[in-house]
């Protein structure tokens, strides 16, 4: 075994921060003079890091600037995407526009008004700030225009959740603090809880969270449910239901293949791998036969069939449990990995 320290894990820069240097860059060559070659920002927790232009475009009454994100170490899609802000005079105040590759709300209960661009609060405040000081700088009036724009982010936006949250045409400028730390979670939880937000928002009465792809599918087609209605839980059981006991909606389907429901029924909140395993031994305790030698829960169920049937009810008290006293209706599918309902409960 190696006696080696892990590297650290190397972290990154949001959307919005990418955003926030392009803006202040762009101003100071709008406002200033020259171009400067990089460009240092503050984030909301007082962090200054520096951002390298990498594109600058200028016309008459406007500069746009492009910034590269770097994403550090974290799998995020826009790792690499080219960050542009585009800054001009406006008829008053900051306005911000969605350039291309930005994409727009169209539906409710996101924090940003159904029409405007797709620029969290957060981003917003920090180019707000930018322009106040530089225009206090300059000796300017704060009355600037900003279009921000990420070329081919309408393509990368696919792979995100935005097209289920009812932003159309690209992706969302993000950013609470400004950094990407590497493969954290709340990036993922926070996305489930705007999905119930917008559910919520949308009037809709039953919604659905799933392990996975096939999952997914199978539920959604069994419930006739709209994209919209199904929420991308992956492994976050728990960061789903605890949102949901406090943000409710009528109906909740659970639906994952046996292995994940099987460690839910067993108390698991967190379904990865890497955090939660199934218990073999007690799950024998639950059917006639020992199944306490099996590898997987998919191989215990082969053969014991009764088994789903068990690990569904099981699984759907702890949701029960998780939701407390809250006003939803639960219920579990549970699946093979080609698809096939090995057992129901709930509905």
């Amino acid at each position: 075994m190696s006696d080696e320290t892990p590297p650290k894990l190397r972290r990154g820069w949001t959307t919005g921060a990418c955003a926030t240097a392009a803006v202040k860059a762009g101003l100071q060559i709008l406002w200033g003079e020259g171009t400067p070659t990089d460009v240092t920002i503050t984030l909301p927790k007082g962090e200054t890091p520096v951002f390298a232009l990498a594109t600058v475009s200028e016309g008459a009454g406007w500069v746009e600037v492009g910034i590269e994100k770097d994403a550090g170490d974290d799998p995020d899609v826009t790792h690499g995407a080219l960050i542009k802000a585009r800054v001009a005079a406006s008829d008053g105040g900051v306005v911000f526009r969605a350039g291309e590759g930005v994409g727009t709300v169209t539906k409710p209960g996101l924090p940003i008004a159904v029409g405007e661009p797709a620029i969290n609060p957060m981003p917003r405040a920090m180019m707000d700030e930018v322009v106040a000081e530089l225009a206090g700088e300059y000796g300017k009036m704060p009355d600037v225009e900003i279009t921000v724009s990420v070329p081919n982010g309408a393509e990368i936006a696919k792979k995100t959740w935005n097209p289920r949250l009812g932003i159309v045409g690209g992706l969302s400028i993000l950013g609470t603090t400004g950094v990407v730390r590497p493969f954290s979670c709340s990036a993922w939880i926070a996305s489930i809880h705007r999905g119930i937000d917008v559910a919520r928002a949308v009037g809709l009465t039953h919604v659905a969270g799933c392990t996975g792809a096939t999952s997914e599918r199978v539920v959604q087609e069994m419930l006739g449910l709209p994209d919209h209605a199904m929420l991308d839980m992956g492994d976050f059981a728990g960061g789903l239901l605890k949102y949901l006991s406090r943000h409710p909606v009528d109906r909740i389907t659970i639906g994952g293949g046996i292995g994940k429901m099987t460690k839910l029924a067993q108390g698991a909140r967190d379904l990865h791998s890497k955090r939660s395993q199934v218990d073999f031994n007690a799950l024998n305790e639950w059917v006639a036969v020992d199944i306490s030698g099996s590898n997987t829960a998919l191989e215990a169920v082969t053969a014991a069939p009764e088994l789903a049937e068990r690990v569904a009810r099981e699984a759907l008290g702890n949701i029960k449990a998780i939701l407390k006293d809250a006003p939803v209706e639960p219920s579990v599918v549970i699946i093979d990995r080609a698809g096939n309902v090995l057992a129901k409960a709930g509905l």
